[in-house]
């Protein structure tokens, strides 16, 4: 099946006669036992498992091309599930334009559980080379980058792994398999804020993690996923699976709509730089046309010509545009991330971080053309 139709049909519900089209939400949070002490479908206590779930967690791995996914509650649960799965005294190289929370996450949390984390240009194939340990466990990687959209070469990175017995670890957040399918490049994990365009209406917070093979690695996650309860509730399951259904069209819209606005922000005098890998500009431009498939995201970030005051001047100026954290929604939103990010910050202070929504390109042009005016 092609990526629409799969995205619908993996969500049946299979585990009733019903008839219903719409699949119900399984509040329940504990299941009757049979005679003989088993479970149907091995729902036991809906912190193990649940059927929403179970429908979302499968869905999630077909699109993906994995062998299992395992669901969170939001996206750094999932990360923090991923870290977890390690050692003690287990070595992580980290992307220089990771996102922001999992810097910190690292430095304030699992380094004084005894991780390593090393920061490297994950687009420097020698830098990433150097900085591999006898201890390097995992090559974390981001794809475009958030803020700064940079792009990293999955194939290239996967050989550098594999070479060396580590594990490759992808977040495909910005891009969604409708864009980007990691796995098929090389690596063994991928990553989802689902709150982000898999739920895509800004109403839902959700994670997961799928991996290629159900491994050691795999197995641990489970665990953790279990024991740890940092699980999704029915209801968000079942709203992020509704979400799932309009993925494609929702991911391909906003992906054509923001590239208009990516080149026409690039002509603009008052815009010193646009980060958008479909742009020719980009420095990074041929490995995201090698490697990204319908287009190249709804994401962009735009430098202003001026200081933080001059940028958060033009998001206060935007009209259309809701200033706001989070992307992924049928809503536009701006954001000036150093001011989210704090001091430890090295996002650009002129910075502006851009979602775009479902709304019309034309709008949008003319609300960056008036923000920009004077």
């Amino acid at each position: 099946m092609k990526f629409e139709t799969l995205a619908i049909k993996s969500l049946e519900n299979n585990l009733t006669n019903t008839n219903a089209v719409s699949v119900p939400i399984y509040l329940s949070t504990t299941f009757i036992r049979n005679e003989d002490g088993s479970y149907n479908n091995d729902f036991l206590y809906t912190r193990s498992n649940n059927p929403n779930r179970q429908i979302l967690e499968n869905s999630l791995a077909l699109l993906e091309g994995g062998k299992i996914c395992y669901t969170f509650s939001s996206g750094m649960a999932a990360i923090s599930a991923i870290f977890q799965s390690f050692s003690t005294g287990d070595h992580i190289l980290l992307p220089d334009d990771v996102y922001y929370n999992v810097y910190m996450l690292t430095t304030e949390v699992f380094e004084r559980w005894g991780l390593e984390f090393t920061i490297v240009d994950m687009s420097d194939k020698n830098e990433v080379l150097s900085a591999i340990k006898d201890n390097t466990k995992l090559i974390w990687v981001e794809t475009p980058s958030n803020p700064q959209l940079k792009i990293t070469d999955i194939e290239q990175i996967s050989e550098i792994a594999k070479k060396n017995d580590i594990l490759l670890a992808v977040d495909n957040t910005w891009s969604t398999p409708v864009l980007l399918k990691p796995l098929d490049l090389g690596a063994d994990i991928v990553m989802h804020s689902t709150t982000k365009y898999f739920g895509g209406h800004s109403d839902v917070l959700g994670g997961c993690v799928i991996l290629k093979e159900n491994n050691e690695t795999a197995q641990k996650i489970s665990h953790i996923q279990s024991l740890s309860g940092g699980v999704p509730s029915p209801f968000d399951c079942w709203l992020i699976s509704r979400g799932i259904q309009t993925l494609h069209l929702r991911v391909t819209a906003q992906t054509k709509t923001a590239k208009k606005l990516a080149k026409f922000l690039e002509k603009h005098p008052q815009i010193k730089k646009v980060n958008y890998p479909g742009l020719k500009s980009h420095t990074q431009f041929d490995i995201a046309k090698k490697q990204m498939k319908n287009g190249y995201g709804a994401m962009l970030s735009v430098l202003i010509k001026g200081n933080a005051e001059t940028a958060k001047k033009i998001t206060n100026k935007l009209k259309v545009f809701t200033t706001a954290t989070s992307l992924g929604g049928v809503e536009s939103l701006v954001e000036h991330r150093k001011s989210v990010e704090g001091i430890n910050s090295n996002t650009p202070e002129n910075l502006l971080r851009i979602s775009v929504g479902l709304e019309n390109v034309d709008d949008l042009i003319e609300d960056w053309k008036q923000a920009l005016s004077n």
